[in-house]
């Protein structure tokens, strides 16, 4: 029996939904809506769409949206500039630094310099170590929040679960089974170096693929009745845009199954703004000095 298709576009209106209702509460409590700024240095055209479709969302949702485009030759000291004044700017919830950055700038000096408070991609060193630390109050990641939801949605087990995730990145697969693990799920990471990938995917009642690479994962790895969530974004040979898993032939074993695109990809930016709007309302319930 073919696996049932988690619908990431629908699911993400929905999560869009709940961002507007909240969004309506913030403005109508504090005077002004939550706002999000994403910086942007230079002028790569995949960021240029990203960064455009996050400011479009944000005020779509009733969020005060907008992007700072900078030169390509920004320094850095003019980069840190402009992120203290956002720090400083206490209409700002959410600070965004669009990666990657100009080879010039140092991608960590840059992350560490937002406000931990705003760190909406929760890359700062104190979110990553609640999360890692299985502690409240810290900020995570977009992608790996719109994971754990469409787990939510199809009403997986996470508990006792045997979850892989496949990818190590600070952005996807580490938080991930960050999150998994906090949900009390037995957690393996996989990598490029990692022996029998094969192996552990059979064992997988959860698979979380975010390695980046076409295919990788083929079908009859799947254990039967798996979910399997697919974060890649690849194009194949003849120009497709796929995922890391073999959809097709996944399909057929797997219990739940994330489509490329269409499935991870519309939650990643939606959960963006969930995450603004929880900053703003922490932010909002901070005693003033």
């Amino acid at each position: 029996m073919a696996a049932k298709i988690l619908d990431g576009k629908a699911i993400a209106q929905k999560v869009r939904d709940e961002v507007r209702e909240g969004a309506a509460r913030f403005a109508a409590a504090h005077g002004r809506s939550p706002g999000l700024d994403v910086v942007l240095v230079g002028d790569d055209p995949a960021s240029v769409t990203h960064t455009r479709n996050k400011e479009k969302q944000s005020n779509d949702v009733g969020m005060r949206g907008r992007l700072h485009r900078l030169a390509a030759d920004t320094t850095e000291a003019a980069l840190l500039a402009r992120i203290a004044e956002l720090n400083a700017d206490d209409t700002v919830d959410g600070i965004l630094v669009q990666l990657p950055l100009p080879p010039h700038l140092r991608e960590q000096r840059v992350l560490d310099a937002v406000d931990p408070a705003k760190d909406v991609d929760g890359l700062h060193p104190l979110n990553a170590g609640l999360l890692a630390m299985g502690r409240p109050g810290g900020l995570v990641p977009a992608t790996p929040s719109g994971c754990m939801r469409l787990l939510a949605e199809a009403g997986v087990e996470i508990a006792g679960a045997r979850a892989l995730v496949v990818g190590r990145s600070n952005l996807v697969g580490r938080p991930t089974a960050a999150l998994l693990l906090a949900r009390h799920a037995t957690v393996t990471i996989a990598h490029s170096r990692t022996r029998d990938l094969s192996a552990l995917c059979r064992e997988a009642d959860i698979l979380v693929a975010a390695v980046g690479r076409a295919k990788l994962i083929a079908g009859d790895w799947i254990k039967e009745g798996a979910t399997v969530i697919d974060v890649g974004m690849n194009r194949d040979e003849a120009g497709k845009l796929v995922g890391d898993v073999d959809f097709d032939a996944a399909r057929e074993r797997a219990a739940w199954i994330t489509p490329v695109p269409g499935g991870v990809g519309p939650m990643t930016i939606a959960s963006l703004l969930a995450t603004t709007l929880r900053a703003a309302e922490a932010r909002a319930a901070r005693p003033s000095s």
